[in-house]
């Protein structure tokens, strides 16, 4: 097979993130056929060349695993937590590989959360540009006017994490259950962090429970805190509602 870049190919080895990966060449921690390998453009042929990082040989490629879990309220969707909260990965067992979550949910959001060990496919799902549509089941506090929710549904600015202001994208905004505190279905093709609570904030409510329940041609379909591997049809659909 023709050389590839060495940061795919751990990545793809499923011993780190690209991102990791570029880290341990640039420390030194990485040879190809004995020789320390530091620059970030080298590449290898994962086929013929012995790779070792920090002294362990590659065994090649890590078979693709996609996960769909039901998120419960309560974790949070990282690796690891520097306040010791349970994360997603304390959910995992007996998947028999390292995978990672495809973008996120807050701490106090639920529902549908992909995982994989594809990291090219996770990053192309992670851009805005590929449009696939994420549904979430919204409570608000209070009803929210007509005005408020026509903002909503043209697209609106909202504060971004580093304080700066950003437009939303318009957004498909349906009443499903009327209430003094009611429900509403949320449509959105991009997914910045804490969108939702800071759209309704704009308009003067605050959201008191969130719930992803589709994910472009996936719905949630397992109890919270389960997880069940997609179909490689389920996958297929997937991609193409990226493309």
């Amino acid at each position: 097979m023709p050389p590839e870049r060495l940061q795919k190919i751990i990545a793809a080895a499923g011993i780190a993130s690209r991102r990791k990966a570029e880290q341990l060449i640039a420390g030194g921690l990485v040879s190809v056929n004995g020789q320390i390998v530091s620059e970030l453009g080298s590449k290898a042929d994962p086929e013929k060349d012995h790779i070792r990082v920090n002294g362990k040989l590659l065994q090649g490629p890590e078979r693709h695993i996609y996960l769909l879990m039901n998120k419960p309220k309560g974790y949070v969707t990282t690796l690891r937590d520097p306040q010791g909260r349970p994360t997603v990965m304390d959910l995992l067992h007996g998947v028999g590989a390292r995978v990672y979550p495809v973008g996120r949910l807050d701490y106090a959001s639920e529902g549908l959360l992909l995982l994989t060990n594809d990291g090219d496919f996770a990053n192309f799902l992670m851009k805005a540009a590929s449009h696939v549509p994420k549904t979430y089941m919204v409570k608000v506090a209070k009803t929210p006017s007509t005005a408020g929710l026509d903002r909503l549904r043209a697209g609106l600015s909202i504060a971004s994490d580093n304080g700066r202001r950003v437009n939303t994208s318009p957004a498909k905004v349906r009443l499903i259950r009327e209430a003094d505190n009611p429900w509403y279905e949320v449509t959105l093709v991009e997914g910045r962090n804490r969108q939702i609570r800071r759209m309704f904030e704009e308009i003067g409510h605050h959201v008191e429970k969130i719930k992803r329940v589709r994910y472009g041609p996936l719905e949630l379909d397992v109890h919270p805190g389960k997880f069940r591997r997609l179909t490689p049809q389920e996958v297929s659909r997937l991609k193409s509602a990226a493309r």
